[in-house]
């Protein structure tokens, strides 16, 4: 079933602000939809809502590269990277209910409200997901708080082995920050939602996200070990 058929007639064209698309070379584009649309999906479809929050970060790593902002993400049971939230049932939550109630279970400090809704996505694979994305800025001492409460949630150790931040600089060799956070292993659209909202909400400029993740499709060199072997 198409997606436009299983919602129904929408507004006449025109009505709706145009969708913003993510446009970097070497990550597949999701189909975007609106929030309206997106709530007007049948019942056939399922919904996941995930938060990014972040700070400015006005800290210098070894004095010389600009940390600009810290952004959390999770490391999850999986061994997969993903941003706190989960699945919410539209049959007794609403979006940001059912975030704030996955929240609570492995952050425990935090909600968030429409305001901070960021995009839909129309998910890749065999399942009819659309995932919803949110951001809140907050300040760099109340994101260490976030942090702290964490390790005292309930999913901790469980569903969450621990918060992660994302290093948004590259360093001189290419590899060393961005490019390399970005050649771990994602869960479901969680790459694509972080490059995303870096690029929407200016975090990163556009050309810096393309060559770090042009970088990570290149081929790795060799470590060489204290003992002078090739790892």
């Amino acid at each position: 079933v198409g997606t436009m058929a299983a919602m129904g007639p929408l507004p006449a064209m025109g009505t709706l602000p145009p969708l913003p698309t993510l446009g970097v070379p070497g990550v597949p584009e999701l189909k975007p939809l609106t929030r309206y649309e997106a709530m007007r999906l049948g019942p056939g479809w399922s919904h996941s809502c995930h938060a990014m929050l972040y700070a400015p970060n006005p800290g210098m790593l070894f004095g010389r590269i600009p940390l600009r902002y810290a952004v959390l993400m999770q490391m999850r049971f999986d061994g997969l990277l993903g941003f706190p939230g989960g699945f919410v049932d539209r049959r007794y939550w609403s979006l940001e209910d059912g975030l704030n109630r996955v929240l609570g279970l492995g952050l425990g400090c935090v909600r968030l409200t429409e305001a901070d809704y960021l995009c839909s996505h129309l998910t890749e694979g065999p399942h009819r997901v659309v995932a919803h994305f949110y951001a809140r800025q907050l300040t760099l001492e109340e994101l260490h708080t976030i942090e702290i409460s964490a390790v005292h949630s309930r999913d901790h150790g469980m569903e969450v082995m621990g918060m992660v931040r994302v290093p948004l600089y590259t360093q001189k060799d290419r590899m060393g920050g961005l490019p390399n956070f970005l050649a771990n292993s994602f869960v479901g659209t969680a790459k694509f939602q972080l490059l995303f909202a870096l690029k929407i909400l200016n975090m990163v400029p556009e050309e810096k996200l393309a060559e770090a993740v042009a970088a990570t499709q290149r081929p790795k060199k060799a470590a060489i070990d204290h003992t002078g072997g090739a790892a």
